[in-house]
């Protein structure tokens, strides 16, 4: 498969009403700490968003609300994993991203055949304290090499500026969060990344595998 180069993730369905108009076409719900139901209504909400949109919507950890819901994309981290019914997911055809942050986990991700392979932080990062230290660059290349032709996702401590070398480095899609809605003008900001994203993925490298 291919991913949408631009991956947004927010965390709160608001941000679509804002972000979808400006061209976002891959975006992960990430939301933390609220209520099932709530949950829930905003996993409704964002799917009639992004299908209105012609947008992908992952919903990161909540399977079960994604599975009833009939959701297309989860994304679940090396916890979620423990816990989660990967077969039932997968006979529904949701298709599943996973979060990796060393060679133990990449192995691990690999057992449950992902649509996509998240590797992270790549620079540090504020937005949460990370157990892990920056992977760097070299780690996105050598990651490629390992899961290729599964698409890769580069996030943690992304911004624009960052963008050409990270997709250089072999990255098929650059997550974001603070640099996006963190931004004085979340809508330029962006536009700015849809844009050189598309730059920086036509000048980089052939694919591997």
């Amino acid at each position: 498969m291919k991913l949408d180069p631009f991956y947004l993730i927010v965390d709160d369905v608001a941000w679509l009403r804002r972000l979808l108009p400006v061209g976002v076409k891959l975006v992960q719900l990430r939301i933390k700490d609220r209520p099932d139901a709530e949950i829930r209504e905003q996993v409704v909400t964002a799917k009639g968003l992004c299908a209105q949109a012609g947008a992908c919507l992952i919903v990161n950890d909540y399977w079960r609300i994604a599975l009833d819901e009939g959701c297309d994309f989860v994304h679940l981290g090396q916890s979620d994993l423990d816990e989660a019914d990967v077969p039932a997911l997968q006979r529904a055809g949701v298709r599943i991203g996973i979060s990796t942050h060393s060679h133990e986990e990449l192995e691990r991700a690999l057992t449950f055949g992902p649509d996509y392979v998240a590797l992270g932080p790549i620079y540090p990062t504020t937005l949460k304290v990370m157990p892990w230290a920056p992977q760097g660059l070299a780690r996105i290349s050598e990651w490629k090499q390992r899961v290729a032709p599964i698409p890769l996702v580069a996030i943690g401590g992304l911004s624009v500026e960052r963008l050409p070398d990270v997709f250089a480095a072999g990255a098929d899609s650059a997550a974001v969060v603070s640099d996006v809605l963190r931004h004085a003008t979340p809508e330029l900001r962006a536009r700015e990344w849809i844009d050189e994203a598309a730059r920086s993925m036509t000048a980089a490298p052939p694919p591997v595998g």
